[in-house]
């Protein structure tokens, strides 16, 4: 990479990891937090609270995206990032569960994803592109990570109130970064007349729809789990400030078992075969839950079973979007990909809160189970993506 790419790359992911690392760090800790809050013992708004910020992303990023390419990636990306660090503080100080949900839409209609991945194609060549994409991959699997580590202590000493502050602060930083840090991007005005059949093209795509419903699943997957998750732990003995110590360590054993499938993505065969395997060991994880239940250590064995192929799909299923979306569309189907998985982070949140609370686990087990069981039925008869070549 040249250095302009180098440097772009990294104050990208930097943009990314600042601001996730802010979305992700209230999962473990809010919907304990939420029982002190008015309005807070109804485990359906708790759900809506964790998952309206997908809701706004949903409804956004792709008119964020279209805006970007009209009036440029860096005005768009600002706005974005301070109308997010404007819902962080919202939620800081609401005194209730409804303008809780407000903050948590307010963060979400800061939708940017869509501008800072094509800034990133903007800024980088096409051979070095993946390259810079990956950084932003691990830079977004380092911050889940660390939030769910990190979270226990800040709610010790900040309080959840604070977190949401911490994440208006982590916005304002990420505007620096963008200041300091990111070149502008080249002009480039968007092929007049092709934009709506791009997106059809997309859309109808039987093989992008697999995908799709995979991203789709996988983060409604993980939204309903954090309903269930902290209660579950808290209910087995563990009190919440000592959630980290189940935490780190499934996140590193989860990095390390990951790796044999990550290494070996490049044959397609292997990542076809990987990929189908990941899914079905999800699925697997789920269906053993109830029996898992009521032990930390088994608890933790089933999140070990869960973040390990939860991590090879999340790095697999971008790089299989690119790989089989049209050349000519590649951004259209990240907008779509975008839109889709964050339409699943606002409805397993707000399921799993309508389940766990009117049904309990079982509810939220079966849930995730149907999801996964489809999904694993269209992984089996995916494309096998063709191989690129190298430059």
């Amino acid at each position: 990479m040249s250095p302009l790419e180098l440097r772009a790359s990294i104050g990208l992911s930097g943009i990314f990891g600042l601001r996730l690392l802010g979305m992700f760090v209230i999962l473990p800790v809010f919907a304990i937090y939420a029982e002190g809050l008015p309005g807070g013992d109804n485990l359906t708004l708790v759900g809506i609270a964790i998952g309206a910020y997908g809701l706004t992303q949903a409804l956004l990023q792709i008119p964020f995206g279209w805006w970007s390419d009209r009036i440029g990636r860096k005005p768009v990306v600002y706005c974005g990032l301070l109308i997010f660090a404007f819902g962080s503080f919202v939620a800081a100080l609401a005194p209730n569960i409804y303008m809780v949900i407000l903050g948590r839409m307010l963060q979400g209609a800061g939708a940017i994803s869509a501008a800072v991945i094509a800034m990133t194609a903007d800024l980088t060549r096409e051979e070095q592109r993946a390259k810079a994409m990956a950084m932003i991959g691990s830079t977004i699997g380092l911050a889940f990570a660390l939030s769910l580590v990190v979270s226990p202590w800040l709610d010790r000493h900040i309080g959840v109130p604070g977190i949401f502050a911490l994440t208006g602060v982590f916005a304002l930083a990420a505007m620096l970064v963008m200041w300091r840090l990111i070149p502008d991007p080249p002009e480039t005005p968007p092929a007049p007349g092709r934009a709506l059949r791009d997106f059809w093209n997309v859309l109808t795509d039987p093989q992008l729809a697999r995908l799709n419903w995979g991203v789709f699943a996988l983060h409604a997957v993980l939204m309903a789990l954090f309903i269930m998750v902290p209660f579950a732990l808290r209910d087995a003995g563990l009190p919440l400030s000592a959630h980290w110590q189940v935490y780190l360590p499934v996140m590193l054993g989860s990095f390390v078992l990951m790796m044999p499938a990550v290494l070996q993505a490049g044959n397609p065969v292997l990542l076809k075969r990987w990929f189908v395997v990941a899914i079905a060991l999800l699925l697997a994880g789920h269906l053993a839950l109830p029996w898992l239940s009521g032990s930390v250590w088994l608890l933790s064995l089933f999140l070990l079973v869960f973040f390990t192929p939860f991590n090879v799909l999340e790095a697999m299923l971008p790089t299989l979007t690119t790989r089989l979306a049209p050349a000519h569309a590649k951004g259209t189907a990240i907008g779509l990909y975008s839109t889709i998985q964050f339409s699943g982070t606002f409805l397993g949140a707000a399921a799993g809160g309508v389940l766990y609370q009117h049904w309990g686990a079982s509810a939220v087990v079966a849930f995730d189970a149907v999801l996964l069981g489809i999904w694993l039925i269209l992984a089996v008869g995916m494309r096998v993506p063709a191989v690129v070549a190298r430059t």
